[in-house]
């Protein structure tokens, strides 16, 4: 049988970080599904795939003696759609929502005896996490497919497996529901999860102006055009507004229930307005503030590379070069040259984290 949530060590490893930065996104989702049910048919192959790879990196490691389940090391193939920035998007909400439930995902394939009375390759099991709470979420729904999407074998696979469990698989989450006297598998979660949840998806939303491309007063007549109107505040307004930052000037604000809407708008996919949380462009403004016109700068941990691009456009004008340092490896150089191109970004060079 399922184990407590607090047996299943949720709380331990569950960081207000990764509920900050992710919570916003998941809790509209899954508001979204519950008023429209019906639409969800479930992912292309390859966004299973590029989740499982996300997940396999950020999964919670487990003391031996408490191991559910074995995890390869190596990840899928994955296709050139990884690109994409919307099919980044969803590939990463997934890894996330299958990280926040790992362990009662992990324990319902237990209950339900796919592990271990079937022969999995260690590599697919990341692969089974995120399916699985992809396929509970379709209230164990069969996927719809489209003609012309390609499939891959391991999806496939595995697919094939979870649907052969698939009464077993909603009878464990069934008894874990009754157990704790859930309405959801949302419910089982520790209280305090659930409230970090929601004070999260309360903040507001922060993006930064890419003025190598866009100037501040173009975005707002593109806004304006949009529905949106500027106001002084952002707090408790249900409506289409958007504030400018008092502490960095190129830092707008938006109500966090607009999310969804604004990643459709052209801004957004033209790297022109840059989602990111204030700390970091605060942190680049600080720079920024003490810097001579041909000082240049060594970036080293920065978490993002959209930091890094926020640092260079804010010095372009400056004859400053910037050194990041920490890329790691040759094979990443590449994408990430090709992301700095696409926001206009110059003057950077990337050093290799063994160089």
């Amino acid at each position: 049988m399922l184990n407590s949530p607090s047996e299943l060590e949720f709380s331990n490893h569950t960081s207000s970080e990764e509920i900050s930065q992710h919570a916003s996104l998941e809790l509209s989702s899954r508001e979204k599904s519950s008023s429209c049910s019906a639409e969800k048919t479930g992912y292309p192959d390859s966004i299973y795939v590029m989740a499982a790879n996300i997940f396999q990196g950020i999964r919670f490691e487990k003391s031996p003696e408490k191991v559910l389940i074995k995890y390869g090391n190596e990840p899928l193939p994955s296709s050139s759609e990884s690109e994409d920035e919307s099919f980044q998007r969803l590939s990463y909400e997934l890894a996330f929502s299958a990280l926040k439930y790992q362990d009662i995902l992990e324990s319902i394939l237990i209950d339900s005896y796919i592990f271990p009375s079937t022969t999995i390759p260690d590599h697919l099991s990341s692969l089974i996490i995120v399916m699985l709470y992809d396929f509970q979420d379709r209230k164990f729904q069969a996927r719809l497919l489209s003609d012309n999407e390609d499939s891959i074998s391991e999806v496939q696979e595995v697919e094939t497996l979870l649907n052969s469990f698939k009464t077993k698989l909603a009878a464990s989450l069934a008894r874990c529901r009754i157990k704790h006297d859930a309405l959801s598998i949302y419910h089982i979660l520790p209280e305090t999860v659930r409230k970090q949840e929601l004070r999260a998806s309360t903040l507001p939303l922060y993006a930064w102006i890419n003025t190598c491309k866009v100037s501040p007063e173009e975005v707002y007549s593109n806004l304006k055009k949009k529905g949106y109107h500027k106001v002084k505040s952002v707090l408790h307004i249900d409506d289409k507004v958007f504030a400018v930052d008092k502490h960095c000037y190129d830092v707008l604000i938006f109500p966090s229930h607009l999310k969804n809407d604004l990643l459709s708008i052209d801004l957004f996919k033209d790297y022109k307005l840059i989602f990111q949380d204030k700390s970091r462009s605060l942190a680049v403004h600080s720079v920024k503030a003490l810097l001579n016109m041909d000082d240049d700068i060594l970036m080293v941990n920065t978490g993002s590379w959209y930091t890094v691009a926020h640092m260079s456009i804010l010095t372009n004008n400056n004859t400053s070069k910037i050194f990041v340092c920490g890329v790691e490896s040759q094979a990443k150089d590449p994408d990430l040259k090709s992301l700095f191109t696409k926001m206009g970004c110059k003057k950077m060079c990337l050093r290799d984290k063994d160089n």
